[in-house]
C-alpha cells in the first residue's frame, strides 16, 4: 500500500481531520459518549484499529482509481465494509439455526472485495502482534486465511452454489466456532428478558436503570409511529402471527459502544409468538450511520439505490448474510434512516482471548476465510437485489485466476504494512486524546 508517510505530529493533524468528517457532528452532539468510545479505542491497537474504519478508508484512497485484482466488477461487490477478525459470531437464523458467520453490517456498502480482505488481513497482522507471534507466522495466517477464501471463491464459481456450501452450524463447525455456537445455544430467551424487564401487574416491563432512559409522551408516540413504519418493511414470511408486534414497552438507550457511539437509540418489548412471557422479544431502533467506505465510492447509482442509511444497512444485510434475522428491518424517525432488528438472545461473539496455538489460530482464519467468500459470492445477482446485477464468485475467481501467485502477497505486505502503521497511530490517537487535543472533548 502506499500511505504516505508524514511525522508523528502531521499524520495526527491528518487523524484528526478524518475524526472530523466521521464524528464531527455525532461528538458534538454527545461527548460523553465518544469519550467513552475513545478511552475503549486507546485500550490496544486493535481496538484503535476496530474503532477507525474511517481512516483506514482514507488511507485506501488511492486505491480507488484501480488496483491488483480489480476491474469493473470487481470494484463493485457488496462488502462487508468493516471486516476485522472479531466481527463473526453466532446468531438464530429465520430457519431456526444457529449459525457462526460475519456479523454486523452497518458498515456494509458496494465497493472493491479486496477491501474486506486487507482490513481482515491487517487486523490479523495486529492480533498476532498482541499474541508475540513472529512475522513468519503472521505471514503464514495471512496466507492460510488467502488461500481458504480463493479455494471457497473457486469452489463456488466453478459449480457449488452458495445454498450447497454448509454453513458454520453445530453440525459442520469445529474447534472455537463450535465452543461459539455451543455457548450460544447455552443461553436463553428467559435469561435475556430476566436481564433487562420484570413483570409488573402480570405483565412484562422493561426494568429501570441499566442504562434504559424513561421517554416522554411526545418521544414514545414519535418512536411508535417509527415502530408502524418499519413493520412495512418485514418480509411476508416474518407476519406469521399479528399478535407477535403488540408493543408493551419502549425505552430509550444510549450508544455507548467503539461503533455506536452517540447514536441514539430504543429497545421496543414485543408480545413475541405466544401469550407466555418467558417468549416475550426485544428489539431495538437505532439510527443508522454513514457507512465509512462510502466517502470513497463516488458512483451515484450505488448512493441513489439506497432511501437513507437504515435501508442501506439493511438491504446490504440481507444481501451479504443467508436467511438473515427475521425482525431485521428499517425505519425513520426524525428524518432519518433507522435499523430495526432482534436483540438476540443467542449472540456469541468469536473471542481470540484463548485462542494462543498458532495451528488453532490457523484453523481459525482459514474458517474465517470460507465465511468471507460465502458471504461475498451470496450478494451478486441471485440476492434479489439489482445493484450487482452479475455473479460475484465469479467475477472475483477470474480476477485471482490472472496472477495466482500474486493474491496472497499483495494481502501479506499489506497485511505487515497496515499492522505496523495502525500500531503508530494508536500511539499516535493515545497522545492526542490524553493531552487534551481531540476537538469537543
Amino acid at each position: 500500500m502506499s500511505v504516505p508517510r508524514l511525522n508523528d505530529e502531521q499524520r495526527g493533524e491528518e487523524i484528526l481531520a478524518v475524526f472530523d468528517t466521521a464524528f464531527g457532528r455525532l461528538l458534538a452532539a454527545d461527548p460523553a459518549a465518544f469519550r467513552v468510545k475513545f478511552r475503549k479505542m486507546a485500550a490496544s491497537a486493535f481496538a484503535f484499529y476496530r474503532g477507525t474504519a474511517c481512516l483506514f478508508y482514507h488511507d485506501l484512497d488511492a486505491e480507488k482509481r484501480g488496483g491488483p485484482y480489480l476491474d469493473e466488477r470487481t470494484s463493485r461487490v457488496w462488502i462487508h465494509g468493516d471486516l476485522h477478525a472479531e466481527n463473526f459470531g453466532t446468531y438464530m437464523d429465520s430457519n431456526g439455526r444457529l449459525v457462526f458467520n460475519v456479523n454486523d453490517f452497518d458498515e456494509a456498502y458496494v465497493g472493491p472485495f479486496t477491501w474486506d480482505l486487507k482490513r481482515f488481513s491487517a487486523s490479523v497482522a495486529l492480533i498476532g502482534y498482541a499474541k508475540a507471534l513472529s512475522d513468519e507466522q503472521i505471514s503464514e495466517l495471512v496466507r492460510v486465511y488467502a488461500g481458504a477464501y480463493r479455494e471457497r471463491i473457486h469452489a463456488l464459481a466453478t459449480g457449488a452454489k452458495s445454498d450447497e456450501v454448509p454453513p458454520f452450524t453445530l453440525d459442520t463447525a469445529e474447534g472455537p466456532l463450535l465452543g461459539a455456537l455451543r455457548a450460544a445455544r447455552s443461553l436463553t430467551r428467559f435469561e435475556l428478558l430476566d436481564s433487562m424487564t420484570e413483570i409488573r401487574d402480570f405483565e412484562r416491563r422493561f426494568a429501570p436503570g441499566g442504562g434504559s432512559i424513561e421517554l416522554d409522551a411526545a418521544t414514545r408516540y414519535k418512536v411508535l409511529a417509527a415502530f408502524d413504519g418499519y413493520l412495512e418493511t418485514l418480509p411476508e414470511t416474518s407476519l406469521t402471527r399479528p399478535d407477535s408486534y403488540r408493543v408493551k414497552d419502549v425505552v430509550g438507550r444510549r450508544g455507548i459502544g467503539i461503533g455506536s457511539a452517540g447514536l441514539p437509540s430504543y429497545n421496543i418489548l414485543l408480545e413475541g409468538h405466544s401469550d407466555a412471557l418467558e417468549n416475550d422479544v426485544v428489539i431495538y431502533i437505532k439510527q443508522a450511520q454513514t457507512p465509512a467506505v462510502s466517502r470513497h465510492i463516488t458512483d451515484p447509482a450505488i448512493a441513489g439505490y439506497f432511501q437513507h442509511e437504515g435501508h442501506r444497512t439493511v438491504i446490504s444485510q440481507r444481501a451479504l448474510q443467508a436467511h438473515a434475522d427475521p425482525w431485521l428491518g428499517w425505519t425513520e424517525l426524525g428524518g432519518v434512516g433507522q435499523l430495526v432488528a432482534e436483540v438476540s438472545p443467542y449472540a456469541v461473539d468469536l473471542d481470540w482471548g484463548d485462542i494462543d496455538d498458532p495451528e488453532e489460530i490457523a484453523a481459525v482464519v482459514a474458517d474465517l476465510g470460507r465465511a468471507t467468500a460465502t458471504m461475498h459470492a451470496a450478494a451478486d445477482d441471485t440476492s434479489g437485489e439489482s445493484l450487482v446485477p452479475f455473479s460475484t464468485e465469479r467475477a472475483i475467481d477470474a480476477a485471482i485466476a490472472a496472477d495466482e501467485a500474486g493474491f496472497a502477497d499483495l494481502l501479506v505486505s499489506f497485511a505487515h504494512d497496515y499492522g505496523a502503521r495502525a500500531r503508530a497511530d494508536h500511539q499516535i490517537f493515545v497522545d492526542l486524546f490524553r493531552n487534551g487535543r481531540i476537538p469537543g472533548l
